[in-house]
């Protein structure tokens, strides 16, 4: 079965409930199960359940079928979701603009012109959809060539 990864934030912005709105017209329209995934920081004290996750998107979302909650706890968000994305062997990961730009200073500091959605399919083997409020989703495909 397909598998669809979405981090978000908690309590949900305004971002993560368009990135999660995608992911889940995602999930649904490719019968793909669904992966929420919220990343707890260490330095930052505050931890979120799995069941206030659940409960926090059931009630914004409605049930969802097909879906896991995951909660991680880590001190670098993006690298924690990498983590999480490729353990899962996601076929699709639906992020928010703001995140590409967290993960593009992340890798700036490995490669000096990082291009974000290109590393993610390298390094993931998955497509890409990143999503922001204002627009329409872009989507990157892993099979896509540069």
């Amino acid at each position: 079965m397909k598998q669809v990864v979405v981090p978000v934030r908690y309590p949900l912005s305004a971002n993560s409930r368009a990135t999660l709105a995608e992911a889940i017209r995602i999930a649904e329209s490719t019968d793909a199960a669904l992966t929420v995934l919220h990343v707890n920081l260490y330095q930052n004290g505050q931890t979120v359940s799995r069941s206030a996750l659940k409960a926090t998107v059931e009630e914004e979302f409605g049930h969802l079928p097909r879906t896991r909650y995951v909660v991680r706890s880590g001190m670098l968000v993006e690298e924690t979701i990498l983590d999480e994305v490729a353990a899962q062997e996601a076929d699709v990961v639906v992020i928010g603009d703001k995140q590409v730009g967290r993960w593009r200073q992340m890798i700036r500091r490995l490669v000096d012109d990082p291009n974000i959605e290109q590393f993610l399919r390298e390094e993931l083997d998955c497509d890409i959809v990143t999503v922001s409020p204002d627009s329409q989703p872009s989507r990157y495909s892993a099979s896509s060539e540069n």
